[in-house]
């Protein structure tokens, strides 16, 4: 995938400024469209200081997304807030970061003088953007019919990367679970000894061109599931052969999970994966799980499950690359010394004689 550049930080538009979310501006926040995001946000305020601490300190999961407002003032003293967009860093090493909401308001698109949307959109998402340092990639979600977003991640560098359905299932109260695991296989939950397994599975099935752009480590697995997961494990070989494990909370209610299963191990798509699917929800809660939509076996034994198709999403996702500024006269003299010393012959010089060349052992015909 081409990378894209980052736009200079800090660039606004004369119709509005963009800024980190603040307490004053939660009593501005009361657009319908606002509303259901109140929790995420107050949690963010409240965590954004710890973070910065910890952040400094050391590498570990993140206590708060970073949440950008687009203001407008109105008159002298009023200001109104038009949008926000809310992301959060993937993995601990923060190359990766996600968009995870990019909601504008609705009151603004009834105002003949408010803005345009997909300006708006658009100056929100480079704005996120440019203010992050040292990420390398970003990916957002969209719903397959929802034009204007998908139109406006496209215009920031955005590429679909794959389009799945969303399937919500949740265990019925007469449905026996079926047995735990086959014979020849080990159910064991998901720890801190279990992990690196139930990476390598993902990583056998994760597409290698989204695998490198996510750049998660065993870590960055423990950090997003909670130690919420189970796997099914082939004891000869020590490797796992089908896992699933807790994503996020789904703002429609329950969790959203991942069921990864071997490509060698197809079989298993059954009543094996269901059990690991009861294991997860065994308190009835409902889960919601992802399924490409070129994969039909899977999303044919989804519907025999009895789980329930609710759309489908597109996976986008862009590269970054920065400019490199100037650099002063002495540090690019050292570079250059560096490139150099380089092209110098490494191997040692051979002996010189120091007789004459008559006294040499002539080599033997």
């Amino acid at each position: 995938m081409p990378a894209v550049p980052v736009p200079a930080k800090g660039r606004t538009s004369p119709s509005w400024t963009v800024e980190p979310l603040q307490g004053w501006h939660l009593p501005l926040l009361d657009d319908p469209s606002f509303l259901p995001l109140q929790p995420l946000l107050q949690r963010s305020l409240l965590l954004a200081l710890p973070e910065k601490l910890l952040a400094a300190v050391t590498s570990r999961r993140p206590l708060a997304p970073q949440v950008l407002v687009a203001l407008q003032r109105q008159g002298l003293t009023r200001q109104q807030v038009l949008g926000l967009i809310v992301s959060r860093r993937l993995n601990r090493s923060g190359t990766c970061w996600q968009v995870q909401h990019l909601r504008l308001a609705l009151a603004a698109a009834d105002d003949a003088s408010a803005p345009g949307r997909a300006a708006l959109g658009g100056d929100l998402l480079r704005q996120a953007i440019g203010r992050v340092k040292g990420a390398a990639s970003w990916i957002a979600t969209a719903s397959s019919l929802d034009t204007p977003r998908l139109a406006t991640l496209r215009e920031q560098g955005f590429q679909p990367q794959r389009t799945d359905r969303l399937w919500r299932w949740q265990s019925a109260a007469d449905r026996v679970a079926p047995a735990a695991s086959p014979a020849e296989l080990q159910l064991r939950p998901l720890n801190r000894r279990t992990a690196s397994l139930l990476w390598h599975l993902e990583q056998a099935t994760c597409p290698a061109h989204l695998r490198q752009l996510l750049d998660r480590r065993i870590e960055d697995l423990l950090d997003q599931s909670r130690g919420h997961g189970w796997m099914l494990v082939d004891a000869v070989r020590n490797e796992a052969v089908a896992g699933v494990r807790w994503l996020d909370e789904h703002p429609g209610g329950g969790r959203m999970v991942e069921l990864s299963v071997h490509p060698g191990w197809g079989h298993l798509l059954g009543t094996a994966a269901e059990s690991l699917l009861h294991r997860i929800g065994r308190d009835g809660t409902c889960l919601w799980l992802r399924c490409e939509v070129s994969d039909g076996a899977r999303q044919a034994w989804l519907q025999a499950l009895g789980a329930e198709a609710h759309g489908e999403e597109v996976l986008m996702a862009r590269s970054v690359w920065r400019r490199q500024e100037g650099q002063p006269a002495q540090r690019a003299a050292r570079r250059i010394g560096a490139v150099l010393e380089q092209l110098q012959p490494r191997r040692r010089p051979m002996p010189t004689p120091s007789g004459p060349l008559g006294n040499l052992p002539l080599a033997p015909r």
